[in-house]
């Protein structure tokens, strides 16, 4: 469900808002409508909700590694050798398809916070309230910086393209820093393991509750920016608007994880074929991923259907929903002939080859 979110969230690029998220997309009622919609529930929240996911699963992987008698340090260092890979798929994925990557940014944390895993309960809340702070500061910078005229990373030509996307990747490390919150509190979920125990069904009840509130409020100032109703009376107002946005995104990652953990609840064994699908493009996460690149590519590069901002936010929408739909039916077909992921295998192989390769020695 999260892959559903992220293709809504890049279908903005189709039409006229474009990077900026206070750009009005214009069109009809339908359209204005459905730019509410996302400001408000899916731009800024469904990154969250990425960066919880995968502090959740660094906890589930160094469980895993260490157990009664494992190797912490071993954890840590497979987590950034993990991570190294990450940028190296991310990095691949921003020249070749798509400026807007965040799986090098979390490799990049992996590899510079492998630590956070074990580290004590005040220090993993000290480091999460310093890098939300980065983070709303640089929120604030770029906003001041590239306006809300920034136009779409494409050139005449692909090679003109992948070179202006290519401009972007120096500020991985400042990208990392800007994952960092949610996937701290992603570490932390990940020791209290609220997804798998139904121990925390009315804690998760109470996240929904408090955090879709806090997210939806937390997004009006921009999401009436988008809809052409308001416009801020000074430049310090405006970005106010963007931080406040960005820093309540966070409730909203919260609140789509404990509704996604409580109907996952609620199903349990009891799979249809949807929940299948679902389940199958959920292992396959990266490789249906980066699935959707190609699609923006084709419709946004001026070389080839240079749909880049002439569509209605609706209709744009309705590109990323079909999208998602095409990734989910491959990942099922994928799934019942037992084939993982072509990422995920290849991801695993770099990991855990050196791991194995030392694991043969030992026991030789």
């Amino acid at each position: 469900m999260m892959l559903l979110l992220i293709a809504l969230a890049h279908s903005r690029m189709l039409h006229a808002g474009g990077n900026s998220l206070t750009t009005p997309a214009g069109g009809g009622p339908v359209d204005v409508a459905v730019q509410w919609l996302l400001t408000s529930f899916v731009d800024g929240r469904s990154a969250p909700l990425f960066g919880l996911l995968f502090g959740y699963g660094l906890v589930q992987m160094t469980r895993r590694l260490t157990g009664p008698d494992g190797d912490p340090a071993g954890a840590r260092r497979l987590i950034r050798r993990r991570g190294a890979w990450l940028v190296v798929f991310g990095i691949a994925h921003v020249v070749l398809l798509y400026a807007g990557d965040v799986i090098g940014a979390y490799g990049a944390f992996a590899v510079m916070f492998a630590g956070a895993v074990t580290w004590p309960g005040r220090r993993l809340w000290v480091v999460t309230a310093i890098t939300l702070a980065i983070g709303a500061l640089a929120i604030a910078l770029l906003q001041m910086v590239a306006g809300p005229d920034t136009p779409l990373a494409v050139g005449p030509t692909l090679l003109d393209s992948a070179a202006l996307r290519a401009m972007a990747l120096p500020v991985l490390p400042i990208s990392a820093l800007s994952v960092a919150p949610s996937v701290l509190l992603g570490v932390w979920a990940g020791r209290l393991r609220p997804l798998e125990d139904p121990g925390y069904t009315p804690l998760l009840r109470r996240v929904a509750l408090i955090g879709f509130p806090v997210a939806v409020l937390g997004a009006q100032p921009v999401a009436l920016q988008a809809m052409g109703v308001w416009t801020p009376d000074s430049t310090g107002i405006g970005v106010l608007a963007v931080v406040v946005f960005g820093v309540t995104g966070i409730a909203g990652g919260l609140a789509f994880m404990a509704v996604i953990a409580l109907v996952a609840g609620r199903i349990g064994d009891r799979r249809g074929p949807v929940t299948t699908a679902l389940v199958a493009c959920g292992r396959r996460s990266m490789t249906f991923y980066i699935a959707q690149s190609p699609v923006w590519l084709i419709m946004t590069e001026p070389s080839l259907l240079d749909l880049g901002g002439r569509l209605g936010a609706a209709a744009a929408a309705a590109v990323a929903v079909a999208t998602w739909v095409v990734t989910v039916v491959i990942a099922d077909l994928l799934g019942r002939a037992g084939r993982r992921g072509p990422a995920e295998t290849l991801l695993r192989y770099l990991t855990y080859r050196d791991r194995s390769r030392h694991l043969g020695v030992a026991r030789s």
